[in-house]
Formats: structure tokens, sequence, C-alpha cells
């Protein structure tokens, strides 16, 4: 061993050991964003649920209205003699405001119940059944988290259809910084219940397209995208794939069995449209 290369692998010693510490030593620092020892066991050891995810998608729970959300109530009947304002955001304590016909909670219940409640509200004011629709305008409620190394963190409106990527796309990507090998979603759990933790192979999601782990989001998921260690920054080397993302990937352009290899065209015929330029009669000239 030389003694520039020993000085050199004490020097990044040295630093190293001055970032695990929180110190900085030419300009190295520890990670801003860590995975708590727990949430690294949990995800490195737990197997990939057969859960909703790209490519098999499911519909989400009947949706739940709470605070921050909106509805349209309206008469059936334009001549209706109900006045009612048509837009009724659900308030901080659930309620709605109705006014003459009351002030209902709402929060809790779902579209088709509430209608049912509104209705025999106005029912028992105008004692006679007026039709009337209620219908979910504002989806505030329900959102997602992307927190850590991406370059807009923050919450978002769940729609329903979005994916693990989906999510990581809306909140600008990820940084330079990020461990993409260690990304995490989190599932909201009773506070003495177990730990939803599951892992996600952002690179194979990415470069290989394995939807494995791009799974479809629910109301208050969590992503979190760690910050590489000192030593991950400077040997990317060091980066393992970890088990739950280390499953043997199989080509379908028939190159490592498994999918059959994409159909060649016929003679004279061409993927895009038609014969192929060069069977093509040329033009006649004039």
């Amino acid at each position: 061993m030389t003694g520039a290369f020993s000085r050199q692998l004490m020097l990044l010693l040295t630093s190293a050991a001055f970032a695990s510490s929180g110190c900085s030593l030419l300009g190295i620092t520890s990670p801003r964003y860590k995975l708590l020892p727990e949430a690294e066991q949990f995800r490195d050891t737990t197997t990939p649920p057969p859960l909703a995810r790209e490519l098999a998608k499911v519909p989400l729970a009947e949706y739940i209205v709470e605070p921050g959300d909106a509805l349209l109530i309206q008469p059936v009947d334009l001549d209706s003699p109900v006045r009612i304002a048509a837009d009724q955001p659900v308030l901080p304590d659930g309620a709605i405001e109705l006014g003459i016909y009351g002030r209902p909670v709402v929060a809790g219940k779902s579209v088709p119940a509430i209608e049912a409640e509104v209705k025999a509200l106005v029912q028992a004011k105008e004692k006679k059944d007026v039709p009337l629709t209620v219908r979910l305008i504002g989806r505030q409620s329900k959102v997602y988290y992307v927190l850590g190394e991406v370059n807009a963190p923050g919450s978002f409106p769940l729609a329903g259809r979005e994916t693990v990527l989906d999510a990581i796309m809306a909140a600008g990507g990820l940084t330079r910084a990020a461990q993409e090998k260690k990304i995490v979603l989190v599932r909201p759990s009773q506070a003495n219940g177990c730990r939803e933790v599951l892992a996600v192979c952002y690179p194979q999601i990415i470069q290989l397209g394995d939807t494995t782990t791009n799974y479809q989001l629910r109301p208050g998921d969590r992503i979190f995208v760690p910050s590489q260690g000192t030593l991950e920054s400077l040997i990317p080397s060091r980066s393992k794939t970890t088990a739950p993302c280390a499953n043997p990937q199989v080509s379908c352009n028939g190159l490592g069995g498994g999918c059959p290899p994409a159909a060649e065209p016929t003679p004279g015929t061409s993927f895009l449209s038609g014969p192929p330029r060069a069977l093509l009669a040329p033009p006649v000239a004039k």
C-alpha cells in the first residue's frame, strides 16, 4: 500500500467518522434524511405482498366524507320550492349548513348516506317528498405524502389511481442526494398496532418496468426517500440491492427466456402500415 493511498484512505475514513457524528469535514456531512433502524429492518425483511399495484389496480373503498370536502346539494326539480345553498363545504366540526332544514353532521358518512339524511330533513320540514341529489365535488381530505430527498415534498390530493411512481413524479422527482435503493412506502397504522413498511424498488420500476413494488396508493400513505450515506455517495458500489428488490429479472426480448419474443413482420409488410418503403413502385417520371 503506497503512502499516498494510505493518506487518502485515512482521510476518507476520518471524514466518514466526522459525518456519522453529525460534524462536517471538507464539506462532508451526515445524511439529512435517515431511515429509522426499525424501518430499514422491516423494509429489508418483508416480502412484497400481493397488493394492488400498476397493471393490477382496484377501486378504493367507498369514499367517506371528512372536513375539508365539499358537497353539491340540488333538488331534482328546478322549480322546487326548496332553497338550499348548492355548494356545501364540510366544516371543521363535520357539519354542513342547510338553513331552515338544520345542520347535520356528515363527517364519517358516505355520500349515499348523506343524501338519505338530507332528504329526510327536507321531507320533515316540507311535509312531502322532495327529490334531491347530493354529489361530492371537492375531495380535499384524502391525501398522500412524499417526504425526504424529493424536489417538492408535501401532501398531494389522492384521485384514486396513483401509484408510487406517480407520487414521486408529482413531488418533482428525486434529488441528486437520494438513496433510490432504500425508498419505502409506509401505511398508517393504529397506535399499538403492527407497522406496514414496504420496499419500493425504484430502479427496477423505472428501468425495467417491474411493477411488483409500484403499489397503488391509499389515503394517508407516506413515501419516504432517504439520503445517501457518506460512503455511499463517495463509493457508489457500497450501495447494495437488498432482498426485496433482488429478485431475478427475465427479458421479454427472447434473450433470457420467459416471455415470447416480439413477432417479426411478414415479408412485404411493415409494422407501421402497408408494404415497406423499399417495395413500393418508384414514381413515374413525367
